[in-house]
């Protein structure tokens, strides 16, 4: 007897915990759904309330929003397709533009216009043509010019390389320590694989440059104090042609 009660007692405990295990997942699943659901419904809104302000893109638009304006990477789809970053409701930093004729853009954008570099890809004279470089205000400037690099420095402070113009294809190089020219310097020497050596008063340098030019400098000369010395290397290459003046300080 005490055996069928205890038997009967345990039935009745399973069937308690059961009931309470049901409930609890009933109201886990309800909870899944309605937060689910939630999503769903804010992400359509989003999507039929977001603007794209560029016309011959503006028909349909999947991607992040911001205040009712295509904001973020998205994708935007009308006469012509671009996918990329927006603000603001227009293309701005990096994208792919595809007009409905088959020319293609990949590059920056500045407020829905083609800025800064980028590469133009269309179909000319029966011929496949591609131009790379920089593009201002939706129109291309000309291909990217490469900064002056420096391949060594040993010795120099701090330098400074500046174009002046176009009419003289040439580079300076001026020598300076304590905010003066720099008198201490001996066992100068100055090198460059294109032009012809000259000297304007402090400066040292070469003209009638074919670029891009690669200089070599080497020289020793004392410190700020003027009680030791050391021996200065420095390397440099500049692409882009024109009048450029170099500054070594030390």
């Amino acid at each position: 007897m005490a055996c069928k009660m205890a038997v009967k007692m345990f039935n009745f405990t399973t069937q308690k915990i059961n009931l309470k295990t049901q409930i609890v997942l009933t109201k886990s699943l309800f909870t899944i759904l309605f937060l689910l659901s939630s999503f769903l419904c804010q992400e359509a809104i989003s999507q039929e309330t977001c603007r794209v302000l560029k016309p011959s893109i503006d028909g349909s638009y999947t991607g992040k929003c911001k205040k009712g304006l295509a904001s973020g990477k998205g994708i935007a789809n009308g006469i012509d397709h671009y996918e990329g970053q927006f603000i603001k409701g227009l293309p701005h930093g990096k994208g792919i533009y595809t007009w409905s004729t088959g020319e293609v853009y990949n590059g920056s954008w500045e407020k829905g216009k083609r800025h800064g570099e980028g590469s133009y890809s269309f179909f000319f004279n029966g011929n496949d043509t591609v131009s790379v470089g920089m593009w201002i205000n939706d129109r291309y400037a000309g291909p990217v010019v490469r900064k002056p690099m420096i391949i060594s420095n040993t010795g120099v402070e701090r330098y400074t390389i500046r174009k002046y113009g176009d009419i003289n294809k040439r580079v300076l190089v001026g020598f300076y320590q304590n905010g003066s020219p720099n008198s201490g310097i001996s066992e100068l020497f100055i090198n460059a694989n294109s032009g012809y050596q000259v000297n304007l008063g402090p400066l040292i340098g070469y003209e009638g440059i074919v670029f891009p030019v690669t200089f070599k400098i080497s020289y020793t000369t004392f410190n700020k104090l003027r009680t030791a010395t050391h021996q200065v290397r420095f390397e440099f290459e500049i692409y882009e042609e024109g009048d450029w003046r170099v500054d070594l300080i030390n």
